[in-house]
């Protein structure tokens, strides 16, 4: 029985295939790709750097809802009939983004069958990661969720390989991630760094002995 191979994606080659409504920008370490409010009329696609995910409510509390990636897509939500962004996202370093128009990439995914593949199975993925954030906020405790919170920020896990050092990212923000204080989220990472499990040198190395506790609830992190 022979095993059907799953479609690779080059994104200079679905870049090229897009053709009009298509364009490319470089962003610097804080720039705001959108803002919660404006019209939702494309999808990004993020080729290099990484990017945070916020939303800001009626009352003015922001949280972070998602830290994104190379090869990841974001802003998709105007294909389900999203007229206004609900939430903001900034470039955390140097990014370099795909602007898709709405009609370009609906044109694309119907036409190129492999993307079409490949773009469901991200939607998918989000989903699945989605879910999982909720069991992660609902059973585990605050440390275990920072613990896994780093790892998917280094891409243990992914398809890709783990990439270990994280750019610079504050503790506020990781508290925010996780719906703890800042003062615990230091408690713990003074905790992860002691055990081995990160270390600091120009950012945050994550260490697969991380991974190794996670797995395994090893007693130094709380069940």
């Amino acid at each position: 029985m022979t095993t059907k191979r799953q479609p690779t994606f080059d994104p200079k080659t679905f870049l090229a295939r897009v053709g009009k409504g298509r364009s490319i920008g470089n962003y610097d370490k804080g720039q705001i790709v959108f803002s919660q409010g404006d019209p939702a009329d494309a999808v990004f696609y993020l080729q290099k750097g990484k990017v945070k995910v916020t939303v800001v409510s009626e009352q003015g509390k922001e949280a972070v809802v998602a830290m994104l990636g190379r090869n990841e897509f974001f802003g998709e939500g105007c294909l389900a009939g999203q007229v206004k962004r609900f939430s903001t996202v900034e470039a955390i370093s140097d990014a370099v983004i795909s602007r898709l128009d709405k009609t370009a990439i609906l044109r694309v995914i119907h036409e190129e069958p492999a993307f079409s593949e490949l773009f469901i199975a991200h939607l998918l993925s989000r989903a699945v990661r989605v879910e999982a954030d909720l069991v992660d906020q609902l059973f585990n405790s605050s440390e275990k969720r920072l613990a896994r919170l780093l790892l998917l920020l280094a891409n243990f896990g992914k398809d890709e390989q783990p990439e270990p050092m994280i750019a610079k990212i504050s503790q506020e923000t990781l508290a925010q991630m996780i719906g703890t204080t800042r003062a615990r989220v230091s408690f713990f990472m003074n905790k992860f760094r002691k055990l081995g499990f990160i270390s600091y040198n120009g950012g945050i190395e994550v260490h697969s002995s991380l991974l190794n506790a996670v797995l395994h609830d090893q007693p130094h992190i709380e069940p």
